[in-house]
């Protein structure tokens, strides 16, 4: 998720949970990967940035090709899977829909940005007057977040020193770059990808009855089921992130022992 390293979602997630489900009998053995998707403006989403990285090659190639070569695993879609939270559930689809040949199973939690329209708004506006990374480095981590989608879907090696282009300026819209953003939103890339994600072997999603992304959720819920895309979406009574720990084991877990092949 948005503003946490590898290290910290291990423990927000209660990756530990998993040998609680192999005792129970609710999961079975696999490997868990949490790759560090932490950038100079709190997270990456998971995108290839001009400036800050290609982070999709990073997940869906180099990491798995480094974990099948230095790891016990089974090398194949089929016993592969991504999960993630908010901006990580973002990444679960995106990467999962343009990667299908790596991935077979998908488990977005209250997944971000399904549609984002970079709208004008104060704290878009305050962004303007961000002019170093030093000054960026002081914002708190709310404010972050246009920076970070800025340097993922908007960046510009010529616009020194964030390199990167706002969708706003002198307090109005930027049509392309607001384009740029629209074009990154999962609903709007769903007609270019829906194709691959009918191939997965299964998705699933769910979202907090509770949380502030439940209606965009629920509107990506009715794109799938529009574009023909199988899965299945669930609700539960909670906010964005106190149930995760919850979910990961009794939900997440259970899916992937479920969908996964564990054997050749």
């Amino acid at each position: 998720g948005y503003g946490l390293h590898a290290q910290q979602w291990v423990g927000f997630a209660n990756v530990s949970g998993l040998e609680k489900d192999l005792a129970a009998g609710t999961a079975k053995e696999m490997i868990l990967v949490a790759p560090d998707a932490f950038s100079l403006h709190n997270g990456s989403f998971y995108s290839n940035s001009k400036t800050t990285g290609d982070w999709e090659t990073f997940i869906a190639i180099e990491l798995v090709n480094y974990i099948d070569n230095h790891y016990r695993t089974l090398p194949n879609r089929l016993s592969r899977g991504l999960a993630g939270h908010s901006m990580g559930g973002y990444g679960t689809f995106r990467i999962g829909m343009k990667h299908p040949e790596v991935f077979s199973s998908l488990y977005a939690m209250s997944a971000c940005c399904m549609l984002d329209t970079a709208d004008v708004t104060p704290a878009m506006i305050q962004m303007e007057a961000i002019k170093t990374k030093e000054e960026a480095l002081k914002l708190n981590f709310n404010q972050k977040s246009p920076l970070a989608r800025a340097a993922a879907w908007s960046s510009n090696p010529g616009n020194p020193p964030l390199f990167i282009d706002l969708p706003v300026k002198d307090g109005k819209q930027r049509p392309i770059i607001a384009a740029k953003w629209m074009a990154n939103s999962f609903m709007v890339m769903l007609d270019t990808y829906a194709i691959n994600l009918k191939g997965m072997k299964a998705i699933e999603m769910n979202v907090g009855l509770q949380d502030g992304l439940l209606q965009t959720n629920r509107d990506m819920d009715e794109a799938l089921t529009d574009a023909g895309v199988a899965h299945h979406f669930e609700t539960f009574e909670g906010d964005h992130n106190g149930q995760v720990p919850l979910n990961f084991e009794t939900k997440v877990l259970p899916f992937f022992s479920r969908q996964l092949a564990f054997q050749k």
